[in-house]
């Protein structure tokens, strides 16, 4: 069936007239008669009949014009969806993110972007650095927001940093140790609270042991999630290792305390990560910038 000649069939039905009809389309009258006239031979069923010096539908035309209305108006869907995804309009982004940005960075800035662009769906999965990476080179995700060393990044990730972030010990105000000054050596006498091995907090906790030539501590908790540490800590016991966009608040209120160790300033950085030699979609491309302008 030729689907345009149904088209300019509708044309016809909706404005009730060949003239009107071609006016809208741009083209002569004569030539909107004669394709209409070869699409009635090509479905071999009349779809005008003269009343007076006018036409109407015939009876299978009045059934056709309402058939036709459905497919010009997905027709004009379709082209809507494909323009506005061309514009990063509507889509689905997959994004992972290691535990730092997802808790502390992640919800402010998907909110904000939800605002603007309330017909991008996004999906955010939360994960540990080895697993994010993972995720984002086997296609799992379009984007990596993640938080922490440099040297863990492998060669298939494209990597744009965003900013650096303190890592602080902090232990419970009551601690011994609380606001003062002590050496290395000295902290990592103490019990650690952490979480999973192949999270980036803790492969740089032990990469400042080998540097400064000490025994790593004792990890005697461990947990799956940032809040958990931090809970326990709050309860007493033991010390973290952690980005100050997780603890900040509770030391500022004295819920928490830091250690300030001789010699270590630790900082890490939070950034985008993308699959090396790939173009982002328009949609893709559209969220990292306005993690950018979040972030700034």
């Amino acid at each position: 069936m030729n689907s345009h000649a149904l088209k300019l069939f509708y044309q016809v039905a909706k404005t009730g007239s060949f003239t009107k009809a071609a006016e809208s389309l741009h083209i002569s009258q004569p030539a909107v008669s004669s394709q209409i006239k070869r699409f009635e031979q090509e479905i071999g069923v009349p779809l005008f009949k003269q009343q007076g010096r006018g036409i109407i539908l015939t009876e299978f035309g009045e059934a056709l014009a309402e058939k036709a209305q459905n497919l010009v108006a997905l027709e004009e869907h379709i082209d809507s969806f494909i323009e506005d995804y061309r514009t990063a309009k509507t889509g689905t982004i997959h994004i992972v993110a290691t535990y730092l940005p997802a808790n502390f960075l992640l919800p402010r800035w998907a909110a904000t972007f939800k605002g603007a662009n309330e017909e991008v769906n996004l999906v955010i999965t939360t994960a540990n650095t080895k697993e994010a990476f993972e995720q984002l080179i086997h296609y799992k995700a379009d984007i990596a927001i993640y938080g922490g060393g440099y040297a863990e990044r492998p060669d298939e990730v494209l990597w744009e940093e965003l900013f650096e972030d303190e890592l602080w010990f902090v232990v419970a105000p009551e601690h011994r140790y609380a606001n003062q000054t002590i050496s290395i050596a000295d902290i990592m006498k103490e019990p650690f609270i952490m979480r999973e091995e192949g999270s980036s907090m803790r492969e740089h906790l032990f990469s400042l042991c080998e540097t400064h030539q000490i025994q790593p501590p004792r990890i005697a908790l461990q947990f799956s999630g940032i809040n958990e540490t931090i809970r326990s800590v709050m309860g007493g016991y033991g010390a973290i290792f952690i980005s100050s966009l997780a603890v900040k608040e509770y030391v500022h209120t004295g819920q928490l305390a830091r250690v300030y160790v001789q010699g270590i300033q630790s900082k890490h950085k939070v950034a985008i990560c993308t699959r090396n030699n790939e173009k982002q979609s328009e949609l893709v491309r559209k969220f990292i910038e306005a993690i950018k302008n979040y972030a700034v």
